[in-house]
């Protein structure tokens, strides 16, 4: 698995237990939901920016959420 499906992975798991769609999220992130569509499907490797901004409009620290892709990563590493 990459690090960008990684991401993705993440991602979709905190809007989902947000209560979000992918319209709503972008809508919040100032991005299209097409964008946030491409990220959860690891098409895409978000800036910087743009992921503090979706953390924060998730309400996880960026910290905590990329702590958390790593740890799949390392679960993933792990079982191999």
């Amino acid at each position: 698995m990459s690090i960008i499906e990684a991401h993705g992975i993440i991602l979709r798991k905190y809007r989902n237990e947000a209560n979000l769609s992918q319209e709503q999220l972008a809508l919040k992130c100032n991005l299209d939901r097409t964008y946030i569509g491409m990220l959860e499907r690891g098409q895409r490797q978000p800036t910087i920016s743009t992921l503090f901004s979706i953390a924060e409009n998730l309400n996880i620290a960026a910290s905590a959420f990329i702590k958390e892709v790593e740890e799949l990563l390392d679960g993933e590493i792990s079982n191999k």
